[in-house]
């Protein structure tokens, strides 16, 4: 469960007591090792047999056995998910049984990347949202994104009020701004609202304007406004990509935490084949933190909750506006089953947050 203490929520709508599930997937292995996966529990009996008994350390491979195994039936959204929860799992395993950190063993070569404040927070009052960028500013951030897109004057007053925090913490130095539509604008919605901000702000990008597979409608915003477009964090597969940018619907491509880490590295080849940038999004992203380390076009990783999740710790810090990976083997993240097995029965219709567990066998690594 990430608890935000706040509300917390976009332009669809809001979690109003800040408590947002976030499953946790646990792969055991005979050698003792336990690979922790974030990602939806949905039909993971129907995943798991593409991955049992084998070498977890074929990650790829097993990334494409589980795609097949579910692809007729329909692999996207929450079976996607718990494909990338597996993937990430695996990828865990993987550089635990090498003794390195992920990012080293993909071939990292600089621990720290650079992040952006994302606060969820088109609940807030001025006030709050001011408080809020001020400790993401304590901790180095000089770039954010803001939930909106359903008042322009609304979403002018607080870009303005969080560009002048991070302003005032940079010494002057110009902050970066995004602003989140959550797709929902039609094509002449998206430009009017986004050029009457561009009147009187310098916006980075602003993201998911139109529905994620308005191709046509997502390059008309992009001739439209100065700002770039972003978009892609729903998309779930290649296949889903290759319109956007056949089309050059998208300056820059964006693929989510919970879809996995091999999602990500073919996302990024893809969109550097394309002379774009990439950026992961999500909450707690370390997984995708990991391998941003290793392409070569990313651009920035989205820093939602300072905090992680109840129950989780995670060896990164965040210092002068990085994300900074520790050295713990894996991804670093420790599960403190005890204080999540067992959380309160849901009354609201909130999902199961307790750890699944699967099995898995380890082939020794050759002496």
């Amino acid at each position: 469960m990430q608890a935000w203490g706040r509300p917390v929520g976009d332009a669809n709508g809001v979690h109003a007591d800040g408590n947002v599930a976030v499953p946790i997937v646990l792969v055991d292995t005979d050698e003792g090792i336990t690979g922790v996966g974030l990602g939806p529990h949905a039909h993971l009996d129907a995943v798991f047999p593409a991955i049992e008994g084998e070498d977890p350390r074929a990650v790829t491979t097993l990334y494409d056995r589980m795609l097949r195994r579910t692809f007729k039936a329909g692999h996207a959204g929450a079976v996607f998910g718990a494909i990338g929860a597996f993937d990430t799992a695996l990828w865990d395993i993987k550089a635990q049984a090498a003794g390195e950190p992920l990012w080293r063993l993909l071939g990292g070569r600089d621990r720290r990347v650079p992040a952006y404040a994302s606060g969820l927070d088109i609940a807030l009052t001025d006030d709050e949202l001011v408080c809020v960028h001020q400790e993401y500013a304590r901790h180095g951030l000089r770039a954010a994104k803001l939930k909106g897109g359903l008042d322009i004057d609304r979403d002018r007053r607080r870009l303005e009020l969080v560009r002048d925090v991070l302003t005032e913490a940079g010494r002057g130095a110009r902050p970066a701004l995004m602003l989140d539509a959550n797709e929902t604008w039609h094509r002449k919605q998206a430009v009017r609202h986004v050029a009457e901000l561009e009147r009187t702000l310098d916006l980075t990008w602003i993201e998911e304007p139109v529905r994620r597979w308005d191709a046509e409608g997502l390059a008309a915003v992009g001739r439209g406004v100065r700002a770039s477009v972003a978009t892609g964090e729903n998309l779930t597969g290649l296949d889903q990509y290759r319109p956007l940018l056949a089309a050059g619907a998208v300056d820059v491509v964006q693929a989510a935490a919970v879809w996995g880490v091999t999602h990500f590295l073919r996302v990024a080849t893809l969109a550097h084949a394309h002379d774009l940038p990439v950026s992961p999004i999500g909450t707690t992203p370390v997984g995708l933190l990991h391998a941003a380390t290793s392409v070569p076009n990313h651009l920035v990783s989205e820093l939602q909750d300072l905090r992680p999740p109840l129950g989780i710790s995670v060896d990164v810090t965040v210092e002068d506006g990085a994300f900074v990976l520790g050295d713990s083997p894996g991804l670093g993240i420790t599960v403190d089953e005890t204080a999540i097995a067992t959380p309160p029965p849901p009354t609201d219709g909130t999902p199961d947050v307790r750890p699944e567990r699967a099995g898995l066998r380890l082939f020794s690594p050759p002496s």
